[in-house]
């Protein structure tokens, strides 16, 4: 069953995306590894793909705020 049922379908399609955006930052983090442990690793590669899990990551923290509520104190 999911922990999520019943919930509105714009917050559906955040969580999806959130999901893919998690996962492709993943995915980043464990070609620049693999890149780093290469003989002669390509610095300019790297550091692109440095750059585009940093957007990964602000993307996933606006969709993570979108996800929480706003709290009135």
């Amino acid at each position: 069953m999911n922990d999520h049922e019943g919930e509105d379908p714009e917050e559906e399609g955040v969580r999806a995306r959130l999901a893919i955006v998690s996962l492709d930052h993943s995915d980043l983090d464990a070609a620049i590894q693999a890149l780093m442990l290469s003989p002669l690793p390509d610095m300019m590669v790297i550091s692109r793909l440095k750059r585009k899990k940093l957007l990964l990551k602000d993307e996933i923290e606006r969709l993570r705020d979108q996800l929480t509520p706003d709290i009135i104190a």
